[in-house]
Parts: C-alpha cells; structure tokens; sequence
C-alpha cells in the first residue's frame, strides 16, 4: 500500500481515472438477482469483506510512506468471481479509509495495484485454466490458487515500485540490488495462504466456488472396461 506523499498529483489522478471506470463495469455486471435472491452468495460477499478488511489491517507500515501486508484477493476471486471480488474488495478498501488507514487520494492507484492487478491475473489464470479443461482438480489448486497467487503478488511489487520510481518521490532502498531475495518471503506466504484456502474450499466446499466446474473436477473417472464378451 503506498501512501499519497509519496505520489505525484498526475499519478493519483490516472489511478482514478483507471479505477472508476472498472469499479463501474464490476457493478454494471455483477449478478445483483442472483446475490439478492441468495443468502449464500450474500454470506460470502460480506464474510469475505470482513476477511480482507482484517486482512489488510495486519501489515507493517514504513516510514518512507509504503505499507506491506497480503493481498489475499486470488482466493477471493475464485469463490466471488471478478465482478464481486472488485466490488468486495472496494467496501474493504473504504473501511480501511474510513478508519485512518489509507489515503482517500491515493485510493484510486491503490485500487489499480493491489484490487484490480491481482483480480485480473487470477482471472486470466482461471480463464487458461478452463480453456484447457483438465479433470484433474490438482490443476485447478496449483494453476488457479498458488501459481496466480504469486504471480499477483510479483506484480503487484513491480509494479508498484515501478510507479514510485517514475513519480521520484520515494527514496528507493539502498538494497534494491538485492530485492531480488526479498520477493520470495512476500511471493511464497501470499501464494501459501491463497493456495491452502483454495484446496480447503475444493476439498469441503467446491459449491461455494463460482469458477470450479465440478461436473468435470468431481466427476468419476472413466474406465475402459474393454470389449464385452
């Protein structure tokens, strides 16, 4: 989470130009009868909110103006998909602005790094993942929930420190040479937390994932009984 001292005016500007218009076309199309009619869906809409608000609370904040803590919204993308985790995510991020924690100006490029980047790797994940339609549900776990979690995550860094680097405000870390070694104790707990939650759900509540097609995971397998007599 990067704090708005240390981002330029443009910057916050285009990260609100680029947030709003996505936080609008994941409400145009989110499934608001089907979230209305189901107090299920509602459960997991507001259980998950409440998680990455708690989630987002625990993080260690820096002097120089940037905050780390996980990110968590690849699980939470398989279990809403993308149109809900944006819109989840969002009423988390006010909460955190509400009480204190994040800067309304710097809301919009914090929506773009750390909301609608890693949505959108997990959902391009997912989305390979489906065209490939594998019966193996194992695929599913490690291509969907670890390996999108840690390539949001890198990302999410990049990117993040690319657009400190181009406003020039941050004072970059005399060990940035070595940051190299630093991304796999962020990459690896981020991918860790996503992937076990995944596995949980497909284990005990495959249902609850609107991206799992378990007519095809959880079907029996086919057996050759060879040629009948």
């Amino acid at each position: 989470m990067i704090a708005a001292e240390v981002l330029s005016t443009p910057t916050m500007v285009m990260g609100w130009l680029l947030y709003v218009p996505v936080v609008l076309w994941a409400v145009l199309r989110a499934p608001w009868v089907e979230l209305f009619a189901d107090t299920r869906r509602q459960h997991l809409l507001f259980g998950t909110v409440f998680a990455l608000f708690l989630l987002w609370l625990v993080r260690r904040d820096f002097d120089t103006g940037v905050s780390y803590h996980f990110i968590g919204l690849t699980v939470v993308t398989l279990l809403l998909d993308w149109p809900l985790a944006i819109i989840g995510a969002l009423m988390a991020q006010v909460g955190l602005v509400l009480l204190g924690r994040q800067d309304l100006a710097a809301m919009g490029v914090n929506g773009v790094l750390l909301i609608l980047l890693p949505i959108a790797v997990t959902e391009a994940c997912a989305h390979l993942v489906e065209r490939a339609q594998p019966r193996n549900p194992f695929v599913y776990i490690f291509c969907s929930g670890f390996f999108a979690a840690a390539l949001a995550a890198l990302l999410c860094l990049l990117a993040g420190l690319g657009v400190l680097w181009l406003d020039g405000l941050f004072v970059m870390p005399q060990w940035l040479e070595d940051f190299i070694g630093y991304l796999w104790l962020i990459i690896f707990p981020e991918a860790f937390i996503n992937g076990m939650l995944v596995t949980a759900l497909v284990v005990f509540c495959p249902e609850w994932l609107e991206t799992f097609n378990r007519t095809r995971y959880l079907a029996a397998p086919w057996k050759d009984e060879g040629p009948k007599k």
